[in-house]
């Protein structure tokens, strides 16, 4: 069986599936609709002392930054509006709590899950967590306990909540398998920082297995077995044990440099998309940061940050990274992400659309704060700042007008910052790619975002499941503009980065290594690995496997030649 591969490393052993207790949920007639939203409060309450354990449990034995989704569940249980709805469902309609509570949760979950972001998609999760929690202790239903298991198992669901990961017992849990979800949900998230392999969307696994049957996977992979024969079995504990050797080699790489055998020394940093992920970057070694999502800061509120608050979040990015490159896109809002509080108008094509640059081109006042709070931010380290979404030099040329302008209004109220900061922007469209030459004149840098290029360069959505083998790293498409791009920003004198998913993917590392790739930036967990393989590729090689590549005619044939030709792992 085939699914996502969601945290590395090989599992194999006894299956132990979650019972999916199927809550039924009939609206019934209530007289006493104050005790009835009493009920509701002390259903609440107690999820709170639920939801806290979780939150201590998770901060003393997994970290700090996975605590925080806890923190995430309080503030629904404290939102006002959310519940507020539930209250009024019981007042309005004499109904009972259940009925309420599922009601207004399953239109909350239906908006965010038709959002086109997968991001804020897995924020659903979220809310069913919490809600599925409180519906549970009105009903009297008890939930799954994996912190109290009696042996190894390898846990099979059909999903996995935050709080279900949080509970799990390292040392009993060796890997989990779900029928859905992707590399963004929290339980991916989760396995990959308790370091437990996963694999999930799997579809079928929960008809294919049973209580106590066998099952073998590879968390890198995605490939799933279960019940295989002994041969099978040999051959996975044989891979399971290379690749806990592995694991062991890649610590020792710690403060070891990104070289490769030919003495040609790259940079690898890491995509983070809040300060709290600095964390991260630093237990993995990252030499910088490459791309630092500031739309997370304009999120999950109800109006736009202020130039303090950006401020001290750039800030405190810069300090903890002493003096290593920061690299700050500006706001990337459109599109996929909505802001609510900003009422931006509906499109037909929102990716096509009043989105990133357009959008700060055009609200000047919000773009001048970000650029404000970003110069003063940079006096205190090595901050870089890159424009995204851009297709023509015109767009370049307004964003450091405006960078400009505010600039001369710091120097007036004498507020300090680096004059000669570097100013960079995303190639992430292809008139952008094919223009690079032009663009290499008007930036001090490029940086790569892959997701969106091959999307706009092949025309397929990558959210659209019914066209996803379309969407390809691999296509030579990309891979031509990607060499066209490192080529024209070097015959400039400026230094090419990656921030797309390609960087840190191991078959593509070596290929970009040969194609002139100076900076990858990646996945903090990712560092390490790619560290290894840049040191154990040859540059001057690569090139030569490069030429090749450039002139293979399908995705499938590149792949095939790298896992047959290139690939060091």
């Amino acid at each position: 069986m085939k699914g996502i591969g969601a945290s590395p490393g090989i599992a194999i052993g006894k299956v132990l599936v979650k019972e999916e207790t199927k809550v039924e949920v009939e609206k019934k007639s209530i007289e006493d609709t104050k005790a009835e939203i009493e009920r509701l409060q002390e259903a609440r309450e107690r999820s709170k002392e639920q939801i806290e354990k979780l939150y201590n449990h998770a901060l003393e034995n997994i970290g700090k930054d996975e605590a925080k989704i806890f923190e995430a569940h309080m503030l629904i249980l404290d939102d006002p509006e959310y519940f507020g709805q539930v209250e009024n469902k019981i007042k309005s309609e004499n109904a009972n709590a259940e009925w309420a509570l599922k009601t207004v949760t399953d239109t909350f979950v239906a908006m965010f899950e038709n959002m086109d972001n997968e991001y804020m998609r897995e924020r659903a999760a979220d809310i069913k967590d919490v809600s599925g929690r409180v519906l549970k202790l009105l009903l009297g239903i008890d939930t799954t306990d994996f912190s109290n298991l009696d042996e190894e198992v390898i846990i099979v669901a059909k999903d996995l909540t935050p709080s279900d990961t949080a509970q799990m017992d390292k040392e009993k849990v060796i890997g989990f398998v779900t029928e859905i979800g992707g590399r963004t949900s929290h339980s991916a998230i989760m396995a990959r920082t308790l370091e437990i392999p996963a694999v999930v969307g799997v579809e079928g696994i929960l008809e294919a297995a049973q209580n106590g049957d066998t099952i073998v996977f590879d968390g890198d992979e995605g490939e799933v077995y279960v019940n295989p024969e002994e041969k099978v079995i040999e051959g996975y504990e044989d891979k399971k044990k290379k690749y806990e050797e592995f694991k062991e080699k890649l610590e020792e790489l710690k403060g070891a440099k990104s070289v490769t055998k030919d003495g040609v020394e790259v940079e690898l940093v890491a995509n983070i998309g809040t300060p709290k992920d600095v964390e991260g970057v630093i237990r993995n070694d990252g030499e910088g940061i490459g791309l630092y999502r500031t739309e997370f800061l304009y999120m999950d509120r109800d109006k736009l940050p202020t130039e303090d608050e950006q401020f001290e979040a750039y800030k405190e990015v810069v300090e903890k990274l002493e003096g290593k490159p920061v690299v700050i896109r500006t706001l990337d809002i459109g599109g996929d992400k909505e802001l609510p509080y900003l009422d931006l108008p509906e499109e037909m094509n929102p990716f096509l659309g009043y989105r990133a640059i357009r959008l700060c081109l055009d609200k000047t006042d919000i773009f001048k704060t970000q650029l404000r709070a970003l110069l003063r931010a940079s006096a205190y380290g090595n901050l870089k700042i890159m424009f995204p979404m851009i297709s023509s030099i015109a767009e370049v040329r307004q964003a450091k007008k405006i960078l400009e302008e505010v600039k001369e209004e710091l120097r007036s109220e004498n507020v300090e910052f680096d004059d000669n900061i570097e100013v960079g922007m995303m190639i992430e469209i292809p008139a952008a790619a094919v223009m690079s030459d032009l663009f290499a004149k008007e930036v001090d840098f490029f940086s790569i975002g892959t997701n969106d290029l091959i999307q706009y360069t092949t025309a397929v959505d990558r959210m659209n499941q019914k066209i996803s083998y379309l969407y390809s790293q691999f296509h030579p498409a990309l891979l031509r503009l990607v060499k066209q791009v490192i080529d024209n920003a070097h015959k400039e004198g400026i230094w090419v980065g990656m921030c797309g998913e390609a960087a840190g993917d191991p078959k593509l590392i070596p290929v970009l290594l040969g194609m002139g790739l100076d900076e990858f930036s990646m996945s903090p967990i990712s560092i390490l690995r790619a560290r290894w393989i840049i040191r154990n590729t040859s540059k001057e090689e690569m090139e030569e496997m490069v030429n090749k590549v450039l002139n293979m005619a399908t995705a499938e044939e590149v792949e095939k030649f790298i896992d047959e030709n290139i690939s060091v792992l």
